[in-house]
């Protein structure tokens, strides 16, 4: 995938879009959710010149976060599956929303100037042992 020039933070998902196996039932008991684990997204530009990329996030309790320290994401999953996600990265910026079932999801991003936008499809990365 070509590298997003600067953008790159379409993480929307962060994104994304999380590398972890389902939590298991203690792990829910102290606040975890169906959707925490680390996810890999792939972000896909439909609309504009921000390329795509590849990035992993990181979903803990049903929230959002990067795995890289170069952008900052910040969202949540519901107890149904639909996420929200925003992406910074310096002053770049971008929005995403979508929804996750067990093992993957998809769904749709925009940049904060309305220059870019697209989709995004994520992964969940299984546990080895």
């Amino acid at each position: 995938m070509k590298v997003l020039s600067g953008l790159l933070l379409t993480p929307t998902v962060a994104a994304a879009l999380l590398l972890a196996c389902t939590p298991t039932n203690a792990a829910r008991r102290v606040g975890g959710s169906a959707y925490d684990g680390t996810w890999s997204v792939a972000i896909y530009t439909l609309r504009g010149d921000c390329g795509s990329v590849r990035v992993a996030a990181q979903i803990v309790g049903g929230r959002v976060y990067s795995k890289d320290q170069s952008y900052q994401a910040n969202g949540a999953v519901g107890a149904n599956g639909v996420i929200r996600v925003s992406v910074a990265s310096g002053r770049l910026s971008a929005s995403g929303s979508g929804r996750l079932s067990q093992s993957s999801g998809a769904g749709q991003w925009r940049s904060s100037t309305g220059e870019c936008s697209g989709s995004w499809s994520a992964s969940r990365h299984a546990a080895y042992y």
